[in-house]
């Protein structure tokens, strides 16, 4: 703690990150942000924008960049991006900003910030264009823990000749996500073909009864093939998921 209290007397460090280093955590206005979360769990701290106001999004992505160098926002709007965009323009005008608009995704770093690298391989896929939301998600957790990420996309079950001409891919992963809607069968064919953990991502794509990912949720989890299997559109955990297992892929390798 001594160390913390030195460097900010010095000026070397924030007040905000500061308070991450001592307490874990950065308190501001539109909540606490947790600043420890990585070192505790490997998984990043992610600011979810659903049901919070453009101005509390942009706080907390502030709190985030004092305490961590950088900030990963889910689910966003334009109004939550233009939001950003002028705390950043204020706050961090050096700061690079990427945005994946189809999951409402935007990731935020510093210069000082160094993405962290793994030597684990996983395949992110997807039965169809209409899964891309969810897959792309996950891909922002993942090539943020520092996974080395490959994208397989639209294979569904529905013409079996696309997902076999993918194997040798497939089975080059450490881990696989693999998305699908509808009645969700990709990940359990897919986990009959490939000898590496899988992760079941069911999404809400479909119509009428069980369109909704409720179908694709329960065929996932009545596989009849050996996956994992996450809630309905929940890419950032399927993503967390991959890389915690990418991480002691890595780990092993180099024991």
């Amino acid at each position: 703690m001594r160390d913390v209290l030195e460097a900010l007397a010095a000026g070397q460090i924030s007040v905000e990150a500061a308070e991450a280093k001592i307490s874990g955590y950065v308190t501001s206005e539109a909540g606490r942000f947790d600043a420890a979360r990585v070192d505790r769990s490997g998984v990043p701290e992610a600011i979810l924008a659903t049901g919070k106001t453009p101005k509390e999004v942009a706080t907390l992505a502030v709190s985030s960049l004092e305490s961590t160098d950088r900030a990963i926002v889910t689910r966003t709007d334009e109004t939550d991006r233009n939001a950003i965009r002028e705390h950043l323009d204020r706050d961090y005008p050096d700061a690079s900003v990427e945005v994946e608009k189809r999951a409402g995704g935007v990731v935020v770093h510093t210069p000082e910030f160094e993405r962290p690298a793994l030597d684990a391989r996983v395949g992110v896929v997807t039965a169809g264009t209409s899964d891309a939301a969810p897959a792309a998600e996950a891909e922002l957790i993942i090539s943020e823990t520092g996974g080395q990420v490959e994208r397989i996309d639209d294979v569904g079950v529905a013409s079996l000749a696309r997902l076999l001409d993918t194997l040798p891919t497939l089975r080059a992963q450490d881990v696989l996500v693999v998305a699908a809607g509808r009645e969700g069968a990709l990940p359990t064919v897919v986990a009959g073909l490939v000898d590496v953990p899988v992760i079941g991502l069911p999404v809400s794509t479909g119509y009428g009864h069980g369109g909704d990912g409720k179908a694709a949720l329960i065929g996932m989890l009545q596989s009849c093939t050996v996956l994992s299997v996450v809630n309905i559109d929940a890419g950032f955990t399927a993503g967390a998921q991959a890389s915690l297992i990418a991480r002691q892929t890595e780990r092993a390798r180099t024991e």
